[in-house]
Protein backbone atom coordinates (compact mmCIF):
# COMPACT_ATOMS: atom_id res chain seq x y z
CA UNK A 1 0.00 0.00 0.00
CA UNK A 2 1.39 3.42 -1.08
CA UNK A 3 -0.36 6.75 -0.49
CA UNK A 4 1.20 9.66 -2.72
CA UNK A 5 0.53 12.62 -1.01
CA UNK A 6 0.38 15.06 -3.97
CA UNK A 7 -2.95 12.58 -5.54
CA UNK A 8 -4.41 12.29 -2.42
CA UNK A 9 -7.91 14.52 -2.70
CA UNK A 10 -8.62 16.94 0.78
CA UNK A 11 -11.52 14.85 1.21
CA UNK A 12 -9.83 11.88 1.88
CA UNK A 13 -9.47 8.13 -0.28
CA UNK A 14 -10.42 4.71 0.41
CA UNK A 15 -8.24 2.28 -0.40
CA UNK A 16 -8.37 -1.48 0.12
CA UNK A 17 -5.93 -4.21 -0.45
CA UNK A 18 -3.56 -6.79 0.73
CA UNK A 19 -0.10 -6.91 2.23
CA UNK A 20 1.73 -9.98 1.71
CA UNK A 21 1.84 -11.87 4.79
CA UNK A 22 6.00 -11.00 4.96
CA UNK A 23 5.29 -8.42 6.47
CA UNK A 24 5.36 -9.74 10.01
CA UNK A 25 8.69 -11.53 9.92
CA UNK A 26 7.72 -13.33 12.31
CA UNK A 27 11.11 -16.17 11.00
CA UNK A 28 11.97 -16.38 14.97
CA UNK A 29 8.91 -17.08 16.58
CA UNK A 30 6.72 -19.41 18.22
CA UNK A 31 3.68 -17.37 16.07
CA UNK A 32 3.35 -18.49 12.15
CA UNK A 33 1.63 -15.52 9.16
CA UNK A 34 -1.09 -17.67 7.67
CA UNK A 35 -2.44 -15.33 5.64
CA UNK A 36 -1.78 -11.19 4.32
CA UNK A 37 -3.02 -8.18 6.50
CA UNK A 38 -6.00 -7.26 4.76
CA UNK A 39 -7.05 -3.25 4.95
CA UNK A 40 -10.19 -1.29 3.76
CA UNK A 41 -8.92 2.25 5.01
CA UNK A 42 -9.79 5.85 4.64
CA UNK A 43 -7.27 7.97 4.41
CA UNK A 44 -7.48 11.58 4.98
CA UNK A 45 -4.18 14.06 5.94
CA UNK A 46 -4.94 16.98 8.84
CA UNK A 47 -1.56 19.15 8.26
CA UNK A 48 1.66 17.21 8.69
CA UNK A 49 -0.51 14.08 9.83
CA UNK A 50 -1.93 11.49 7.96
CA UNK A 51 -5.23 9.42 9.48
CA UNK A 52 -6.08 6.06 8.41
CA UNK A 53 -9.44 4.62 9.74
CA UNK A 54 -11.19 1.54 8.99
CA UNK A 55 -10.28 -2.12 9.04
CA UNK A 56 -7.60 -4.58 9.42
CA UNK A 57 -6.90 -8.47 9.55
CA UNK A 58 -4.62 -10.98 9.70
CA UNK A 59 -4.54 -15.13 10.29
CA UNK A 60 -2.07 -16.98 12.05
CA UNK A 61 -1.16 -19.87 13.50
CA UNK A 62 -0.38 -19.97 17.34
CA UNK A 63 0.42 -22.76 20.16
CA UNK A 64 -2.35 -23.55 22.68
CA UNK A 65 -1.04 -22.80 25.85
CA UNK A 66 -3.18 -25.69 27.50
CA UNK A 67 -3.02 -28.44 24.95
CA UNK A 68 0.52 -27.41 22.99
CA UNK A 69 -1.90 -28.03 19.33
CA UNK A 70 -1.52 -25.22 16.71
CA UNK A 71 -4.77 -23.47 15.53
CA UNK A 72 -5.57 -20.36 13.29
CA UNK A 73 -6.80 -17.65 14.70
CA UNK A 74 -7.53 -14.48 12.65
CA UNK A 75 -7.02 -10.89 14.56
CA UNK A 76 -9.63 -8.60 13.60
CA UNK A 77 -9.58 -4.87 13.78
CA UNK A 78 -13.12 -3.67 12.62
CA UNK A 79 -12.40 0.11 13.55
CA UNK A 80 -8.92 0.92 13.36
CA UNK A 81 -7.34 4.35 13.83
CA UNK A 82 -3.37 4.80 12.77
CA UNK A 83 -1.99 8.10 12.61
CA UNK A 84 1.20 8.56 10.82
CA UNK A 85 3.09 11.66 11.04
CA UNK A 86 4.89 13.21 7.64
CA UNK A 87 8.40 13.57 7.65
CA UNK A 88 8.70 14.32 4.08
CA UNK A 89 6.16 15.08 0.48
CA UNK A 90 5.98 12.53 -1.58
CA UNK A 91 4.78 8.79 -1.35
CA UNK A 92 3.90 7.19 2.58
CA UNK A 93 4.08 3.60 2.76
CA UNK A 94 1.84 2.82 5.91
CA UNK A 95 2.80 -0.99 5.79
CA UNK A 96 4.70 -1.10 9.06
CA UNK A 97 2.30 1.00 11.20
CA UNK A 98 -0.60 -1.62 9.64
CA UNK A 99 1.38 -4.18 10.92
CA UNK A 100 2.14 -3.05 14.54
CA UNK A 101 -1.48 -2.49 15.00
CA UNK A 102 -2.10 -6.20 14.12
CA UNK A 103 0.45 -7.66 16.14
CA UNK A 104 -0.12 -5.84 19.32
CA UNK A 105 -3.75 -6.99 19.76
CA UNK A 106 -2.18 -10.80 18.73
CA UNK A 107 -2.62 -12.79 22.66
CA UNK A 108 -0.18 -13.12 25.41
CA UNK A 109 -2.05 -16.93 26.35
CA UNK A 110 -3.30 -18.07 23.14
CA UNK A 111 -6.34 -20.81 23.49
CA UNK A 112 -7.35 -22.84 21.33
CA UNK A 113 -10.94 -22.33 22.32
CA UNK A 114 -10.32 -18.30 21.51
CA UNK A 115 -9.18 -20.19 17.26
CA UNK A 116 -11.43 -19.40 14.50
CA UNK A 117 -12.54 -23.27 14.76
CA UNK A 118 -12.89 -23.20 18.73
CA UNK A 119 -11.92 -26.52 20.10
CA UNK A 120 -12.69 -27.39 23.92
CA UNK A 121 -9.95 -28.39 25.89
CA UNK A 122 -10.26 -29.88 29.13
CA UNK A 123 -7.63 -30.45 31.50
CA UNK A 124 -7.51 -33.83 33.40
CA UNK A 125 -9.18 -33.42 36.83
CA UNK A 126 -5.85 -35.36 38.41
CA UNK A 127 -3.45 -32.06 37.59
CA UNK A 128 -5.69 -29.68 38.76
CA UNK A 129 -6.47 -31.45 42.14
CA UNK A 130 -4.58 -29.74 45.46
CA UNK A 131 -4.93 -32.70 47.79
CA UNK A 132 -5.25 -35.96 45.13
CA UNK A 133 -4.48 -39.20 45.93
CA UNK A 134 -1.30 -40.89 45.83
CA UNK A 135 -2.74 -43.78 43.49
CA UNK A 136 -3.33 -40.89 40.18
CA UNK A 137 0.06 -41.64 38.67
CA UNK A 138 1.07 -38.53 38.15
CA UNK A 139 4.31 -38.06 40.11
CA UNK A 140 4.99 -34.79 42.09
CA UNK A 141 8.12 -33.22 42.85
CA UNK A 142 9.30 -32.86 46.77
CA UNK A 143 8.51 -29.19 48.08
CA UNK A 144 11.82 -27.75 48.33
CA UNK A 145 13.46 -27.56 51.87
CA UNK A 146 13.28 -24.05 53.05
CA UNK A 147 15.53 -22.27 55.97
CA UNK A 148 14.02 -22.06 59.27
CA UNK A 149 13.65 -18.93 60.50
CA UNK A 150 12.81 -19.36 63.52
CA UNK A 151 15.69 -22.25 64.07
CA UNK A 152 18.02 -20.01 65.39
CA UNK A 153 15.32 -19.00 68.43
CA UNK A 154 14.21 -22.18 68.82
CA UNK A 155 17.64 -22.85 69.94
CA UNK A 156 17.76 -20.96 73.08
CA UNK A 157 16.91 -22.35 76.04
CA UNK A 158 13.81 -19.84 77.29
CA UNK A 159 14.39 -18.87 81.05
CA UNK A 160 11.43 -20.35 83.19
Amino acid sequence: MKIELAHLPEEGKHYEGEIPAEIFDLKESDILDAGPLRYSLFVQRFGNELLLTGSLEATFELTCMRSLEPFHQTIRIPSAAVSIEIEHEGVIDPAEALREEILLELPTIPRCEDGDDPREYEIDPKYLAVDKPASDGVNTAPAPEKPNPWAALDALDSPD
